[in-house]
């Protein structure tokens, strides 16, 4: 009876670390294998979006520097990353990262034919983001964290790709049963505390929430800790 119990508590406590390499929501991101440019430009890039209708404020809150280094990951149509490049100047650079090569060519074009010279796009997979070890101060995620299917694993190449004491910002979306809209309810896989855990498992601190900005998003911020 005790070898029992006792097999039965070490798979309790292996269960979290067995669950954080799980598959989260399958085929959460079949849009995105072949997406067409023009139809996202129109969700995305819309006013009525809460992201785009406070982009000037995010982009203030992201509190960037001429000569930062900063990666959006799941960059999409790109108007977040073109609005971090003219914020970083032409000292710093911004890692545009996305899973779907349509959005990748349409940030290269545009950024081409405004002639910014600071983006770099970055293919990633479903498991990685691709980027290069400490090579960014800052990582944006926006409403894109939940459409991450290997959560943990993504999370770690994005915590290598952090320099010590730099800033991870994520923005997505509220997910309260009850008061959150049912499109909401059914996309998103979890709520704002199930993310930040996940985060904070992957070695992240978090440091505060921006409040006052959004009502269908929440804006968090981590750290990489200093010295890591």
């Amino acid at each position: 009876m005790r070898i029992g119990t006792g097999i039965v508590l070490l798979l309790l406590i292996a269960m979290p670390a067995l669950a954080q390499d799980k598959k989260k929501k399958s085929g959460i991101n079949a849009a995105f294998q072949n997406p067409n440019v023009k139809e996202f430009r129109d969700r995305f890039e819309r006013d009525g979006r809460e992201v785009y209708d406070h982009r000037d404020r995010i982009i203030a809150e992201c509190g960037l520097k001429p000569g930062n280094a900063i990666a959006d990951v799941g960059a999409g149509t790109g108007f977040m990353s073109l609005m971090f490049a003219k914020a970083v100047g032409p000292s710093g650079k911004v890692l545009a990262v996305d899973v779907a090569d349509n959005f990748l060519k349409h940030i290269d074009a545009t950024a081409k034919g405004r002639g910014i010279q600071n983006i770099q796009t970055i293919k990633a997979t479903q498991e990685t983001s691709n980027l290069p070890s400490d090579s960014v101060d800052i990582v944006f995620i926006c409403d894109t964290y939940h459409h991450f299917e290997f959560p943990q694993k993504t999370l770690k190449t994005i915590y290598r790709a952090m320099h010590s004491g730099g800033s991870l910002l994520l923005i997505d979306f509220e997910r309260i049963p009850g008061v959150t809209r049912e499109w909401t309810l059914q996309h998103v896989r979890a709520g704002k505390e199930v993310f930040r855990k996940e985060i904070e498992q992957a070695g992240f601190v978090f440091v505060e929430e921006k409040q006052g900005i959004m009502k269908e998003n929440y804006f968090l911020r981590f750290e990489k800790p200093k010295g890591t």
